[in-house]
C-alpha cells in the first residue's frame, strides 16, 4: 500500500516569531511544511533545519509576498519539491516604524498594505487554485494572522497597520463564506502583545518592556502561543470553525 502524503502547509513569513513558531509546530503535527521568508534567509532555513532534525519535512523559499510574480514563483516551488499546499497560513507583515498620519509618506502604507492584504489575497488564491474541487483538490484551510490593532485601530503609531489587519479580518469572514461549500475552512488570528523581533525592525524596541506588564495578563504572550491556536484552526479538531477570528490577546 502506497504511504499516504503528508499535508502541505505554506507559512509566510515565517523565519521568525510567530511565523517560525507555527513552522515548527506544523512539522511536529505532520505537516510537509514551506518556510517562506523575505530576507532572513540563514533564520528561514534554521527553522526548515529544525523542522527536518525533528524527523519532519520542510524547505525554506524565499518570496516577497507583496509581489505577484514571486507569489506565484513560491507556490510552483512548493508544488515541485512538496506536492500541492492543503493548508496556509497568511501571516507575514510589516510596518517600517512607527508613524503619526500627518508623517507617513505613501511609500510606508504601501509596503504595509502590500504585504498584509494584497500578499493575503494573492497567496489564498494561489492556494485555492490548489484546494478547490474544481481545480482538483479535495479542500482545506486557511488560517490568517491579523492583529489587536485591527479593533484597537492602532491610534498615535500606526493607524495604517490597523488598517491593513481590519481588512485582513474582513477578507477572513469574507472568504470562509465564498469557499465553505468547497470543503475550505478560513478563519483568523488577532494577537496583541507577542514577544518577537516585530516590534524591533518597527523602530520601537522598548514596546513589549512598557506594554507587556499592562495586559490583563501581566505579561507579553509567546509565539509558541499563537502557533497553538493556528494549528487547531487547521486540524480536523475545528472542522466545524470557519470565519472565526479568535483573539489572542491576553483579555485586552
Amino acid at each position: 500500500m502506497a504511504a499516504i502524503p503528508p499535508p502541505v502547509l505554506i507559512v509566510t513569513g515565517a523565519s521568525t516569531g510567530i511565523g517560525a513558531a507555527i513552522a515548527r509546530l506544523a512539522g511536529e503535527r505532520g505537516y510537509a511544511v514551506c518556510v517562506n521568508y523575505r530576507r532572513s534567509t540563514q533564520a528561514a532555513q534554521g527553522v526548515a533545519a529544525d523542522i527536518e532534525s525533528a524527523g519532519g519535512q520542510a524547505l525554506a523559499v524565499q518570496a516577497d509576498i507583496s509581489r505577484e510574480e514571486e507569489i506565484m514563483r513560491l507556490f510552483a516551488t512548493v508544488d515541485k519539491a512538496l506536492g500541492p499546499v492543503t493548508a496556509l497560513v497568511n501571516n507575514a507583515g510589516m510596518v517600517p516604524q512607527r508613524r503619526l498620519v500627518d508623517e507617513l509618506p505613501a511609500s510606508e502604507v504601501e509596503i504595509t498594505i502590500a504585504t498584509k492584504v494584497l500578499g493575503a489575497i494573492l497567496c489564498s488564491r494561489e492556494a485555492l487554485r490548489r484546494m478547490l474541487p474544481r481545480h482538483g483538490g479535495s479542500g482545506g484551510a486557511i488560517v490568517n494572522i491579523s492583529s489587536s490593532s485591527a479593533v484597537h485601530g492602532a491610534g498615535g503609531f500606526w493607524v495604517h497597520y490597523g488598517a491593513a489587519n481590519g481588512a485582513i479580518d474582513t477578507y477572513t469572514i469574507g472568504l470562509s463564506k465564498e469557499v465553505a461549500v468547497d470543503g475550505v475552512r478560513v478563519n483568523g488570528i488577532r494577537p496583541g502583545f507577542i514577544d518577537t523581533a516585530f516590534h524591533d525592525s518597527a523602530q520601537w524596541s522598548g514596546r513589549l518592556t512598557d506594554m507587556g506588564p499592562r495586559q490583563p495578563l501581566g505579561r507579553a504572550g509567546r509565539p509558541e502561543e499563537i502557533a497553538a491556536v493556528a494549528l487547531w484552526l487547521l486540524s480536523d479538531q475545528a472542522s466545524y470553525v470557519s470565519g472565526a477570528i479568535i483573539d489572542a490577546h491576553a483579555g485586552r
